[in-house]
């Protein structure tokens, strides 16, 4: 304990060291979070889910902090039910039917039009469909029909898709017009014909006949924003937090596990070869020359290509190939000098065996500066990872930095000036590389001698 507050006391000499430990903190807390407030399954559930979890959410829209670099306030999505109590929803029996009515109301203070409107109906009837008539009220008093339908047990009414309601709004998309101030107050700047929201409470009215008695319709209004969350979303409508929150405990334990399991399996077979000496000493130089010319990057393409995908098998794969490399000849060249110590021959003279001097007397020795390389190492194999994960490669189940990069490389997000998409998985790997780096360096100069006083 007081070798370990002594290191932590020089580490505090050293600011950027102090940075590099908040930045791994924050990175160790985030990744706590990730794991408590999603769980694994919930996690996979709103990354791979199909659209009846992710209907609510809008497609590539910005994160919510974006309005905070915008003259102009972007809508954020507005989700109303007849289920939850959000929309009055009253029923009234006819003779033979039952006149049903929903109402959302909602205030629309922004400053731009919403993406899209969608009304989702959930029916229940037995040989009868419902029919539903749809009409919106503007703050202004104006009332425009919007539609007809006569829904399934689960059905939508997209306005932009209706060609009738577009027709009716004169060729406009339906969540410009619908929003659209008719009276606009003077342009400024030569931008006449630009439709500018009316802000105020809006309402859709539902009017609904069920033909049965035991039938009913429900209905959930959603006006897509073009903000959500903090982490925006991509095509697929997915939270791009969710991928943000948990790449967080995928890349470190893979770049942790890959990082210790290296080193350490890698320092106990240099300092092996080094004890037995003679046939022992040169297979694992010979197998270590052979490994040093073997391209690691594509051997992972190839078997990520041909074979499996899956991150632990990755992982494995990335462990096995780096345990037989350069560092194996530093680990032998230091353990040759440690093997003649006095305290080596003393070990033997009272009876040690074997590999009680290797794993008490060898491998010991050299921790310190084992220390160091297995803290900068990390990053290495967290981006390794992550770039996998660009090139297609990455594990097709966990929600990944790297996946969440070649996303929108895919979809074109820098040419649709989508930046968020690629800039926060970006930034979130930059301060791994950076937090680690930082501390591995003043490690470095703590553990070696010759650089205390760079």
């Amino acid at each position: 304990m007081t070798r370990l507050q002594r290191v932590f006391r020089d580490l505090a000499r050293y600011p950027s060291a102090i940075v590099g430990l908040v930045i791994i903190a924050g990175l160790l807390i985030v990744a706590v979070y990730a794991v408590i407030s999603i769980p694994y399954s919930e996690a996979i559930r709103l990354w791979r889910g199909g659209d009846e979890v992710v209907r609510e959410n809008p497609r590539n829209a910005r994160p919510v902090w974006a309005n905070l670099f915008s003259r102009a306030e972007l809508p954020r999505t507005i989700v109303l039910s007849s289920r939850d109590g959000s929309a009055e929803k009253s029923t009234e029996v006819l003779p033979g039917a039952k006149d049903v009515t929903i109402t959302f109301t909602f205030d629309f203070p922004y400053d731009d039009f919403p993406q899209e409107i969608i009304v989702f109906f959930t029916a229940q009837y037995a040989a009868r469909q419902p029919h539903v008539e749809m009409a919106w009220l503007t703050p202004d008093g104006r009332s425009i029909r919007v539609g007809d339908i006569s829904p399934r047990w689960s059905d939508a009414f997209r306005f932009a898709l209706d060609t009738r309601l577009v027709r009716r709004l004169g060729g406009q998309v339906p969540q410009v017009a619908l929003f659209a101030n008719p009276d606009p107050p003077p342009a400024r700047g030569g931008q006449e014909g630009v439709p500018v929201p009316l802000k105020g409470t809006y309402q859709l009215q539902v009017s609904g006949l069920v033909f049965e008695e035991e039938g009913d319709v429900d209905a959930q209004l959603v006006v897509y924003g073009q903000v959500h969350g903090l982490g925006g979303t991509d095509h697929r409508r997915r939270d791009l937090m969710v991928a943000l929150l948990w790449g967080t405990p995928v890349a470190l334990a893979f770049g942790l596990l890959a990082a210790l399991g290296s080193t350490v399996t890698t320092m106990v077979i240099a300092a092996i070869g080094v004890w037995f000496g003679g046939a022992v000493d040169a297979t694992i130089q010979r197998i270590t020359e052979v490994n040093l010319i073997l391209p690691v990057l594509p051997i992972l393409i190839m078997v990520g290509t041909l074979y499996s995908r899956s991150i632990w098998i990755i992982l494995g794969l990335v462990i096995l190939l780096s345990i037989f490399g350069s560092s194996i000849k530093t680990f032998r060249a230091i353990f040759l000098q440690v093997k003649e110590s006095p305290y080596i021959e003393a070990a033997q003279a009272y009876g040690a065996g074997n590999w009680r001097v290797i794993l008490h007397y060898l491998v010991p020795r050299i921790v310190p500066l084992l220390v160091p390389q297995l803290v900068v190492l990390v990053p290495t194999f967290v981006f390794l990872e992550a770039s996998l994960a660009v090139l297609g490669l990455g594990d097709p189940v966990l929600p990944t930095w790297g996946k969440v990069i070649n996303d929108a490389n895919s979809q074109g997000a820098l040419f649709n000036r989508y930046y968020y998409w690629v800039l926060e998985p970006a930034a979130l790997l930059m301060l791994t590389g950076l937090g680690f780096t930082m501390v591995g360096f003043a490690l470095d100069r703590i553990f070696n001698p010759r650089l205390r006083d760079l």
